[in-house]
């Protein structure tokens, strides 16, 4: 793909991930985009490494589910290299995987019987608790040259912002659910018991404390049982 007709992707890839409706929604959106995206790509997945234990986020081929497995049954694999890694390095590339890997013999013998020919990865995001890549796979060696650099670099920029913005969004949406049940539930405990507004907050937050539940929670279970009584 020339690099015009790449720019043009990029621009068409940003719209379309600005447009998803949910974190997961843009996360597997941007798996299935590398796939398309990078020539010789057959597999794409985001990893995301929290406390020492992987978890794919989303994966657009079995390869990349395949891999994200074994790196975390093995506990090695380039994925949890980079994240270790302080020196600010962000990218890896492993040009042939049918060649011995010293760094990580285990899971290099495992990915060879999965097919895997050569893979490459760019961080996505870090933060204290954990940390996201994205990573292509292919069938065939030397398939990532040194340019998948740049194009793994525009893709995962792309990436890395549309998913802090899909983040934002669904905490923002999750924190409208938690005022919108908390309100419900005092409204409940005002009528019932006849209380003040500061009171039927009050009953819910000692609930919540007492029994170590979140606030939410407490909520939720206060409109359920309403319900069941209505």
């Amino acid at each position: 793909m020339e690099w015009r007709e790449y720019a043009e992707q990029m621009a068409l890839l940003a719209r379309d991930l600005l447009a998803q409706d949910s974190v997961q929604a843009t996360l597997e959106a941007i798996a299935a985009s590398a796939v398309k995206l990078v020539d010789g790509c057959d597999a794409a997945g985001i990893l995301t490494v929290r406390k020492g234990q992987a978890v794919t986020l989303a994966a657009c081929g079995d390869m990349a589910e395949e891999s994200d497995r074994l790196q975390g049954e093995l506990g090695e694999g380039p994925c949890f290299d980079l994240a270790r890694r302080k020196d600010g390095e962000r990218i890896y590339r492993i040009a042939d995987l049918t060649q011995p890997q010293p760094a990580w013999e285990r899971f290099a013998a495992a990915a060879r019987t999965l097919g895997m020919g050569s893979m490459t990865g760019v961080l996505l995001y870090t933060d204290d608790a954990d940390f996201g890549a994205l990573n292509l796979y292919a069938r065939r060696p030397g398939a990532f040259g040194e340019d998948i650099e740049t194009a793994g670099w525009l893709l995962a920029s792309h990436a890395a912002v549309a998913l802090a913005d899909a983040r934002t969004i669904d905490q923002l949406g999750h924190a409208m659910e938690t005022r919108h049940a908390i309100g419900e539930a005092m409204g409940i405990l005002m009528e019932r018991h006849r209380l003040s507004e500061d009171d039927a907050f009050n009953v819910l937050r000692r609930i919540s404390q007492h029994h170590n539940i979140k606030l939410r929670d407490v909520a939720q279970r206060v409109r359920a049982e309403h319900t069941d009584q209505s």
